[in-house]
């Protein structure tokens, strides 16, 4: 990776099988990084996990798992730690759209909703304790949650997948106010409107020359995970 280097760091990826998992994984082992995927195909993350490796990952480790069950999240981090004895990253990046075409509050049944919470914000929640008692022992650790602009406007459609990135936002705003001096850090970054098939899947008609590439989203988040993510609990990814 030019001008950034992830030799010596552990990072944890999660929905790392595709999209802007998969794109960070590559741009990370690029750095150097040992790494931590999951996702829930394992064929597709095996299939990432050998990109990685070619690419110049010093470790991989793939683990499929859906972080929507306390189980397999608790298996992850078990493995993770097993292997590496630390997490210094922890990217949660996994995602749940919920039903599509997406539907409006008044027709979202609250099965769908409880789904979509489970992975986007239970997930999170569970891996982010999972892994913040050893950072707090060693003061140092970055956890860097995926968020989205559907967290901050009422986009018609978007009710369940946004109040589940609106719960992320605010969660990590607290985790990041009970943390702070500590030496570990946790944010929001919203990476913006990207070329992926979950962004596909809630609007098919988008123009994919409007939106980002993931390729070009992971080169910028993994610049910011090597230089600091700025003071601030949320962000936009700049490109």
């Amino acid at each position: 990776m030019e001008n950034h280097t992830f030799s010596d760091t552990v990072v944890l990826v999660t929905g790392a099988s595709r999209g802007l998992g998969r794109a960070l994984t590559l741009q990370l082992a690029r750095g150097g990084a040992s790494l931590a995927i999951c996702a829930r195909d394992a064929a597709r993350l095996d299939a990432v996990a050998a990109e990685a490796r070619a690419a110049g990952a010093a470790d991989v480790l793939a683990v499929a798992a859906d972080v929507g069950s306390a189980r397999d999240a608790e298996r992850l981090v078990a493995a993770s730690f097993d292997r590496y004895g630390r997490v210094d990253v922890l990217v949660n990046n996994a995602s749940a759209l919920g039903p599509t075409p997406l539907p409006y509050l008044a027709d979202a049944s609250s099965e769908a909703l409880r789904e979509v919470l489970e992975v986007n914000l239970l997930g999170a929640f569970r891996l982010t304790q999972a892994v913040i008692g050893n950072m707090l022992l060693r003061g140092r650790g970055l956890v860097v949650n995926l968020s989205s602009d559907a967290a901050v406007e009422g986009y018609p459609g978007w009710g369940l997948y946004g109040a589940s990135k609106a719960g992320l936002d605010l969660m990590t705003r607290v985790w990041s106010a009970e943390l702070q001096g500590s030496g570990v850090r946790v944010v929001a970054v919203d990476p913006g409107d990207m070329d992926t098939d979950m962004h596909r899947a809630a609007d098919p008609d988008a123009d994919p020359s409007t939106l980002r590439r993931p390729e070009d989203v992971a080169v910028a988040l993994a610049g910011l995970l090597r230089d600091g993510l700025g003071t601030a609990p949320r962000m936009v990814v700049p490109l």
